[in-house]
């Protein structure tokens, strides 16, 4: 999906993300697995790009039903959390409001 160019302000927010490493794994296993950006409400948005998760490919895109995202979103939230409750705690990492 092609989306707007983010902002120096979005590309920094999202460098932070991308750091945290995967926050399924970091959250569930207590492992750190290098992430991509999987962005919770398109690329297109305003704000969109503030809007992201930090996810390890087999939690992304090719982990299968209910461990990928994109495989099966409403087993997958079951089993890991809403996209809104990890971004809450995404953003508390990031601002220092939560350890680990």
């Amino acid at each position: 999906m092609k989306g707007r160019t983010p902002t120096k302000a979005e590309k920094e927010w999202m460098s932070k993300v991308a750091d945290l490493g995967c926050i399924v794994c970091k959250h569930q296993f207590l492992i750190y697995s290098p992430a991509a950006i999987h962005h919770i409400d398109g690329k297109t948005k305003p704000d969109a790009h503030f809007k992201t998760l930090p996810l390890c490919p087999a939690h992304h895109q090719t982990g299968g039903y209910g461990v990928a995202l994109h495989a099966g979103r409403a087993e997958w939230e079951k089993r890991y959390g809403t996209q809104a409750e990890l971004l809450k705690h995404v953003r508390g990492l990031i601002n220092g409001e939560e350890s680990g």
